[in-house]
């Protein structure tokens, strides 16, 4: 079973089909975290569950939440794992999903970001990075932890940004335009605009120790209908 999240980071920077791709779903879960809840209603879509404060929603927002939607879990204010944290823990270790896409996870507040980019680096919900993707309407994040890795092109974007998210030990690229060998550091490093070769579907990354992040992206054009 796979899962789809949808946080509360700003609509205009959630993909174009985002309805679409949710109303689509059978026999998946959705999750809204909390004011992502309220834009799943909004798009007309239910979750299955919903996470989180909730301290951001009016009251009949909340109501309609806890009148409809089947699983509702409460978290205190005052907490020290993020929602988005709680959630990664919940899908995996009660809902035991295959993988996991989330929505609205970036934009806004620098700060949700940032935490929505470093969650996987928290040992409980680490082991389920590979099993991630961050998406919105000009990039897919995916999580690699060390090992041997082929990463596949993905239509439609033509760049591919390789990061590391902690300290690494001989990071390699082998087979992209831009190749690196055996990069170690003990602090996080962007690797920027890659690209794959021409006819090529894929390339290898390897590392020994540390948490890489595979960006796909594209150029948007200034006049692009939001």
């Amino acid at each position: 079973m796979k899962a789809y999240a949808l946080l509360g980071g700003p609509t205009n920077l959630w993909p174009k089909n985002i309805k679409q791709t949710l109303k689509n779903v059978q026999d998946d879960l959705i999750v809204g975290v909390d004011r992502g809840a309220l834009f799943l209603e909004e798009m007309g879509i239910l979750p299955d569950l919903a996470m989180g404060d909730f301290d951001s929603l009016q009251k009949n927002d909340l109501a309609w939440i806890e009148n409809s939607v089947p699983d509702v879990r409460y978290s205190n204010p005052v907490k020290d794992w993020t929602d988005s944290e709680l959630m990664l823990r919940t899908v995996f270790q009660d809902y035991h999903i295959d993988h996991l896409t989330i929505f609205g996870a970036t934009g806004g507040r620098l700060d949700h970001f940032l935490i929505n980019l470093f969650m996987l680096l928290n040992p409980v919900v680490r082991p389920y990075a590979e099993k991630v993707s961050l998406i919105d309407m000009q990039n897919v994040v995916c999580f690699f932890n060390a090992g041997k890795h082929v990463i596949s092109k993905r239509e439609d974007y033509p760049y591919i940004g390789l990061a590391s998210l902690s300290t690494i030990q001989d990071f390699s690229i082998q087979g992209a335009r831009y190749e690196l060998k055996n990069y170690s550091s003990n602090y996080p490093r962007v690797f920027s605009s890659n690209e794959f070769l021409p006819g090529s579907k894929a390339f290898e990354i390897s590392f020994k120790d540390g948490l890489v992040a595979a960006i796909y992206s594209k150029d948007i054009d200034r006049f692009h209908n939001l």
